[in-house]
């Protein structure tokens, strides 16, 4: 069977759930620009966490003038590695982007519960949603969110060299947003975060990490406020 064939029909074994089932689990997403790195490269200065490095068959990039480093930013691997993976059951899961494959494996797990650590990881909302349907509550789902539409298109700005740059990904970026917010805000299992001020972000993210999964009057507020935003960024022009 080759690696498309296996990829898409791919499913983790009940020792590979289990693992998974057993860990404290973070997952980060979030609009581009929101700032979920950022905090996840604060939690990770804390005790008490380990990082999921995704596995990818997809080059290592050049990002602000720094390579990527293999098991930093993910763990690069050929195609034929990869497709071994599958094959001896050990991803929980695995997505395909254009011609490049990524996959959370299980050993990252296996490491977070070694030393007890939560386990945090940056994915996109598909991610998230294979994770749940496999462990439940012991994942926690957190939607990142800048505090209004204006400080996001700040936010994504300053990522780009100039204007022309961010007008010809504006689009795509918008569209991404509205998919992402779209699909958190439909079922109800986020948490969503106002990355308004990041000392108080990292701190409300370390709380839900340390705490039962449960919800309260501020997720309620912040759920609003990620409706508000979907409706600015539907209602926004092209820039």
């Amino acid at each position: 069977m080759n690696l498309e064939t296996l990829a898409a029909h791919y499913q983790p074994n009940q020792s590979a759930q289990e693992v998974v089932r057993q860990s404290d689990t973070l997952l980060l997403v979030g609009i581009s620009g929101a700032g979920k790195d950022t905090i996840q490269s604060c939690l990770l200065e804390k005790e008490g966490y380990h990082k999921i490095v995704t596995h990818t068959t997809r080059p290592p990039r050049e990002n602000n003038g720094v390579l990527e480093q293999d098991g930093r930013e993910y763990h690069f691997v050929s195609f034929e590695a990869m497709q071994l993976l599958l094959e001896e059951h050990e991803l929980i899961e695995v997505n395909h982007y254009g011609t490049q494959y990524y996959g959370t494996s299980v050993e990252e797990f296996r490491i977070a519960n070694a030393s007890r650590a939560v386990a945090v990881g940056n994915i996109d909302v598909n991610g998230i949603t294979s994770f749940r349907a496999l462990a439940g509550d012991a994942v926690r789902a957190l939607f990142i969110l800048p505090p209004s539409y204006e400080v996001w298109l700040q936010r994504l700005a300053a990522r780009y060299s100039s204007p022309d740059e961010l007008r010809r990904v504006f689009p795509e970026r918008r569209q991404t947003a509205i998919d992402e917010l779209e699909h958190a805000l439909g079922v109800p299992y986020y948490h969503f975060i106002i990355n308004d001020e990041l000392d108080r972000s990292v701190r409300v993210v370390d709380e839900i990490a340390h705490r039962r999964n449960v919800f309260n009057r501020h997720d309620d507020e912040a759920r609003l406020l990620a409706r508000d935003l979907l409706e600015a960024i539907q209602a926004s022009p092209q820039l």
